[in-house]
């Protein structure tokens, strides 16, 4: 072989490792974007509050989703809330029964046969910043997506309206404090203004619990999930449930039953026979009387 056909071959040698090699890299890159697009299919960064931002948000999930085991989930689930300083205020894991019949399998055995599904509503509730981080490790139970939604309500404005309404309560109640002391002369006039001060106290504090409630809300997301797995089957043998008919004997040990018990029947008949002897002397006897003198005349 000369040279030019060995550099030709070496050529073509190096051309198709550089190709292959290529070839690697753009499947390892897809699938690496394939991965990543699967972990993050249910992320969100939705109205993430940037720094010294006046927005405030109230950030809910509702997820569903098929998982392998939904026992097995529930854990996972349970643990990644408390990994993030989370809690769970609901969960309602139960089996549902789709099916249930019972196969005759010999004379003392059954198959029972149950056909059910497990499913879990599980309600969480996670640290505001720490919502995407929750709902992305919890990805990794998803068999199958049925839907994901995401909410972001801003409150800005509503709390600042509870702040106003809290201002000019507090305003109010100082006015009628010193209405009363200062101008009030009449019981009932006193009573009229205690009665609006008790009023303003009131709406002061509703506004104050609502934004306390509304704060609480934006520290802490809600997550809803529900998670169910594919429908399972479970089979177990039990013994068979006779009737009363079951446990009869055959004819012929009913049949010599029937004789022993009317030969004991006999015999019983025959015992009072006897116990009345007297009695039977005293009909026979009149019979015979009746029939010797009675019947002659």
């Amino acid at each position: 072989m000369n040279k030019i056909a060995k550099r030709s071959l070496f050529l073509l040698a190096a051309i198709t490792l550089i190709i292959s090699c290529k070839k690697s890299e753009v499947a390892s890159e897809e699938l690496t974007s394939d991965i990543a697009v699967k972990a993050d299919s249910i992320s969100s960064s939705a109205a993430v509050e940037k720094e010294g931002s006046t927005r405030k948000f109230i950030r809910t999930a509702d997820l569903k989703f098929k998982v392998k085991n939904v026992t097995q989930s529930t854990y996972t689930i349970e643990n990644i809330t408390n990994k993030f300083d989370g809690f769970v205020t609901y969960t309602n894991l139960q089996s549902n029964i789709i099916d249930k019949f019972e196969t005759k399998i010999s004379q003392d055995s059954t198959l029972e046969t149950t056909r059910y599904n497990v499913e879990n509503n599980i309600t969480i509730r996670v640290p505001n910043k720490r919502l995407d981080t929750v709902i992305k490790s919890i990805s990794k139970q998803i068999d199958f997506l049925d839907y994901r939604i995401i909410k972001a309500d801003d409150v800005s404005l509503k709390i600042l309206s509870n702040q106003l309404s809290q201002k000019r309560s507090s305003t109010n109640e100082k006015r009628v404090e010193k209405a009363i002391d200062t101008k009030g002369k009449k019981i009932s006039d006193i009573m009229e203004a205690e009665n609006n001060l008790a009023n303003q106290k009131e709406q002061n504090d509703n506004s104050k619990l609502e934004n306390l409630s509304i704060q609480d809300q934006i520290n802490f997301s809600t997550l809803t999930i529900q998670i169910y797995q594919h429908e399972s089957v479970k089979q177990e043998m039990i013994a068979n449930t006779k009737d009363y008919n079951y446990y009869k004997p055959n004819i012929g040990i009913r049949i010599i039953d029937s004789l022993k018990t009317g030969w004991y029947v006999l015999l019983d008949v025959i015992v009072f026979i006897i116990e009345i002897w007297w009695f039977l002397f005293i009909v026979i006897g009149g019979f015979f009387l009746y029939k010797k003198y009675l019947k002659k005349q």
